[in-house]
């Protein structure tokens, strides 16, 4: 287990003879700390975590890391670089300790900590599926492992780092998922992590408009491959469906493994048939053995997820055993939420976020369910100069799908207008503007038999519609 003692000597090189008392994790948000943390305060566009550092204190945190003086009744240990004679005179928690950049200082500790230990690290990136698909590898290792996994999104140079301080000694593999925004940053997060084996979902557009192009952000997921080991100990776990993706093979010194749907690739499915909220049904094969299998994850898309977990199952030696009772679990459908309205419509629940490529697969899953099939759509954001493509894909999917198509803010408007190009009917279509239309136009509107989705950029908070819908008759 991390403890104070291990702190200091990754930021400053100097071990002291004091400092055993265990560190639990870490948090940069004070309302969440917990007995034993460390708390980053982190300076921020609305909220200065310097200001919270008492607050943190107070809920159980043991260390605060800092880069400004704060004086006040807490004892302070000074790593700033250039500090002549570091003292690490002990000091009883809690202890603020005083570094040039608090979030480079929390990337040291997680660097040194991680080289500590012996454990293998799987690294899951890509532009859609990242998140089921770490929950899926991490319920498959722990049939076997006592394995980690980053909570939640806490997937980039703040969250990945602050996830491995909860490493101990006893933790086998950890599954980490690395977000990316900008090139540079899965670099980095390998550079911290040193991922074994790395395993690539697909290249989508989503942060296009910040990341650039298809190619830039292929270029920018490629980097977890290039951090990998030299076979054997390094494995790419690859998306041969994917063309950008297959094309990294070439890009690591790894192991690669493909997966996806083509007989080419090492580990294939078919066979694939959608059981509506009751999972998937498919066929596997590895080398000359076939499986028939049933999953509880929604929709035929998600037969990639399973793909993804069973790989790095049979790379890192499980049995079949083990995989498929870690794919049965059913723990990591993740994000789309099934609820029922008071007249007993039924409500896909997905609007945590939304891509075209999720966007299309929740629309495929609508398709495999009966009744009147309404899509709620809210714009989505950040895809950059495939904004429009992105849209209209989307809406000419929804005209083969839906019974109703209702499109919420400027930019779905361009799914209502492909949709009706499409030959949706004008009267199967609304456009509202924004949230607050959408649920007065719902009120009242749903009926049993109903199956509505939802869904829609985070930044749209499509959410509200769903907590509406679901009090309202």
């Amino acid at each position: 287990m991390l403890r104070v003692a291990d702190v200091i000597e990754g930021l400053s090189g100097a071990r002291p003879n004091w400092g055993m008392q265990p560190i639990t994790g870490g948090v940069v948000d004070s309302r969440q700390a917990y007995q034993g943390c460390i708390f980053v305060a982190l300076p921020g566009e609305n909220h200065d975590g310097h200001e919270f550092v008492e607050h943190a204190f107070e809920k159980g945190a043991s260390l605060a890391l800092i880069q400004r003086e704060l004086g006040g009744r807490y004892a302070t240990i000074d790593l700033r670089a250039g500090n002549p004679g570091i003292e690490l005179v002990e000091s009883a928690a809690p202890l603020m300790i005083l570094v040039d950049d608090s979030l480079s200082g929390l990337q040291q500790i997680a660097r040194f900590w991680r080289r500590k230990l012996s454990l293998r690290v799987i690294g899951v990136t890509g532009s859609v599926g990242k998140s089921t698909t770490k929950e899926l590898i991490a319920e498959v290792l722990s049939q076997r492992f006592r394995t980690l996994k980053n909570p939640g999104n806490l997937n980039n140079e703040i969250g990945l780092p602050l996830t491995m301080l909860s490493l101990d000694e006893s933790h086998q593999r950890a599954v980490l998922e690395m977000g990316f925004y900008v090139p540079g940053e899965i670099a980095l997060l390998c550079e911290l992590a040193l991922p074994d084996v790395g395993v690539v979902t697909n290249i989508g557009t989503v942060h296009a408009e910040r990341a650039g192009s298809q190619a830039e952000i292929a270029r920018g997921k490629a980097e977890l491959v290039q951090a990998l080991p030299r076979a054997p100990q390094g494995v790419a776990i690859l998306n041969y469906d994917d063309p950008w993706v297959r094309e990294m093979a070439g890009l690591t010194d790894a192991r690669v493994f493909f997966y996806g749907l083509d007989p080419e690739a090492d580990l294939w499915a078919d066979h694939i048939e959608g059981l509506g909220l009751d999972g998937i049904r498919f066929r596997l094969h590895y080398h000359k053995e076939v499986l028939h299998l049933r999953a509880p994850l929604i929709g035929r898309h998600s037969v990639h997820n399973v793909l993804r977990a069973t790989a790095v199952g049979l790379v890192e030696g499980l049995t079949w055993q083990e995989i498929v009772e870690g794919l049965r679990s059913g723990k990591a459908q993740l994000r789309l939420v099934t609820a029922r309205t008071p007249t007993g419509a039924l409500i896909l629940d997905d609007s945590y976020n939304a891509t075209p490529e999720s966007m299309l697969a929740a629309l495929n899953l609508l398709d495999e369910l009966h009744g009147r099939k309404i899509a709620v759509l809210g714009d989505m954001l950040e895809l950059g100069p495939y904004e429009r493509q992105g849209h209209e894909m989307v809406g000419m999917r929804a005209a083969q799908v839906v019974d109703m198509l209702i499109t919420v803010g400027e930019r779905a408007q361009m799914i209502s207008a492909a949709a009706r190009q499409a030959g949706l009917p004008a009267l199967a279509i609304v456009e509202l503007d924004d949230v607050p239309q959408a649920i007065a136009h719902l009120d009242g509107y749903l009926e049993a038999g109903d199956v509505a989705l939802i869904k829609g950029s985070h930044g749209m908070q499509m959410d509200r519609i769903v907590s509406v819908l679901e009090k309202n008759p």
